[in-house]
């Protein structure tokens, strides 16, 4: 099977050695994204956060043929609990309609400190 992979610029790409996508026949994978902008800027708010995160991991996914259709599974991942309902509401109106399998998790910590969200998918394309 081949294997396509994509960028998304993030500076962490070449010096962990990820890619922010991969693709093998049918199966994407997208990394843990962040919600950061191109200058480099990050909202406090994590509702902003959640919207910036999705709209990088989507973008990955068109890129290797996918829609939020395609996704299977989500991971957010948050600094705090109590912005488990702005990041929740973000993730409904992306996925209302896929509803994938997903999970929110608190952690302890993420990267960057100005992270509150983080967020991964999994996603089968219907070629």
């Amino acid at each position: 099977m081949n294997r396509t992979s994509t960028s998304s610029g993030s500076p962490f790409e070449d010096t962990i050695g990820f890619s922010r996508a991969v693709r093998i026949g049918d199966v994407v994978a997208v990394s843990g994204t962040a919600p950061v902008w191109p200058d480099g800027h990050v909202d406090p708010d994590p509702g902003v956060q959640a919207r910036r995160c999705w709209e990088i991991a989507l973008a990955a996914l068109a890129e290797l043929g996918g829609t939020p259709g395609d996704v299977i599974r989500t991971r957010q991942f948050l600094t705090r609990a109590d912005d488990s309902d702005a990041v929740g509401a973000v993730h409904g109106e992306v996925f209302g309609a896929a509803r994938p399998a997903s999970t929110m998790l608190v952690v302890a910590g993420l990267l960057d400190p100005r992270w509150r969200v983080e967020v991964e998918l999994d996603a089968i394309l219907h070629e």
